[in-house]
Formats: structure tokens, sequence, C-alpha cells
């Protein structure tokens, strides 16, 4: 079990044990909460992997960011009182809901529920950062590898297989989420199975053989300028 899994477990384990928990089993496109919504508690991935989307006065959608288990959602609705982005299900998975007034009574007496809670603070804000830095500069190929790197690393962190992985965005999303054209990441994509980084499965263009994650990031690293040869989380 890789250390961020007993992290991911204990922290789940001490939700259990600690505050009410709300369940629920969402499938491809249920939202677990909406734009506007008001604020009322915190969401903790238990399985599955989801986006936040941010949608756009006309209508239009920005994919902001991804999830998977042991991530928590909803942090963006604290300060304002209501949440500011959708969490969408890519797939079907169950989604621990608890009251954020309720889980602040609990880590008043439980230290280590307030460290969880601080801890998955910080990732987010790390991710956000990373995102950013991604996005500003990195070139379309290594943004692409990148975002390839980052999905398989998250499931290899959680137990699951990483050297062949379902990717559950269209391509016109993930060039939505990486701020470019479907047609550059199909590119891209064309670029690193010709270079072997990549491999496509023959039951869909959406299964994808990574023989060497490793890979993935050197080829990111040899893109990214000096100032920024860090690894990304």
């Amino acid at each position: 079990m890789t250390a961020a899994c007993e992290r991911i477990t204990r922290q789940l384990q001490l939700l259990r044990d600690e505050v009410a928990i709300q369940r629920r089993v969402l499938h491809t496109g249920d939202k677990i909460y909406q734009a506007g919504q008001a604020f009322g508690a915190l969401h903790v991935l238990h399985s599955g992997c989801f986006k936040t989307v941010n949608v756009a006065a006309d209508g239009r959608e920005q994919v902001v960011g991804l999830h998977f288990k042991g991530d928590w959602l909803g942090f963006d609705g604290i300060a304002r009182g209501r949440y500011g982005c959708d969490a969408v299900a890519m797939d079907t998975g169950e989604v621990w809901s608890i009251s954020y007034d309720a889980l602040l009574q609990a880590a008043a007496r439980q230290p280590a529920l307030l460290a969880a809670l601080h801890d998955a603070m910080s990732r987010e804000i790390s991710r956000d950062r990373d995102s950013l830095l991604s996005l500003c500069t990195l070139s379309a190929d290594a943004r692409v590898a990148d975002f390839l790197r980052y999905w398989a690393e998250s499931l290899a962190q959680r137990g699951l297989r990483s050297d062949h992985i379902t990717l559950r965005m269209t391509r016109a999303e993930i060039g939505n989420y990486l701020g470019m054209t479907l047609e550059t990441v199909s590119r891209a994509l064309s670029r690193m199975a010709s270079e072997g980084l990549i491999r496509f499965a023959d039951k869909s263009r959406r299964d994808i053989l990574i023989p060497d994650v490793g890979g993935l990031m050197t080829f990111v690293e040899g893109c990214a300028p000096a100032s920024r040869k860090v690894t990304l989380q």
C-alpha cells in the first residue's frame, strides 16, 4: 500500500469514527452540488472520478479540476456561503457529505480530524497552483503529458492500476481543461504515441497504455522552463 493510500484510508476511517456521514452513490453526469447552491457541507470522495466545472453567465462550461478517491470538495463555498462551481461525476462513485458545522465541532474535539482538514485544504491549494503553472509555462504537448501523468499517478497513489487508464473525458473536455482545442489534444496524443510514451488500446482510444509513467514526467520536465524543474503534486 502506498503512503498516499494509507493516508486516505486513515482519513476515511477517522471521518467514519468522528462525524455523521451522508453517503451517496452517483453516476456519470450526476452532481454533488452546483454553482450558486447554498454551502452547508464538505464532500469527500470514497470512490470514482469527479470534475469541477465553472459555468459562465452565457452557459459556457470550463473544467477547473479533476478529483479522485480521498479528495475533498466544496472548500470554495466556505468564504461566500455558496458553492462556486458544479461538482460532477465522470463515472459511478460514492461521495461522503459532512455538515461543515458538525465537522468544525468534531475537529475541535479531535486534533487528528483538524489536521486532516488542514491537509485537505493544503493539497487543494497545491493542486490549484500546479494547474496554473502548467497552463502558464508548459507547451501543449507537455500539458497533455502532464495531464496523463497526473491521472496515472493519482490512480497509483490509491493502489489502482496506472499502466492502463481509461480517460473519463472526451478530447474536447481535456482541451477545455488544459486550455487548448480538441485537435491540439489529439495531435499531442498522437505524437506521444509515435514516441512510445503511450499506446492506444485496441478497444477504445479512451483507453491508454502507459509503459512508463516516469517517462511522461521526464518528458514534462524536459519541456519545462529551468525555473520549474519540480515534481507536480
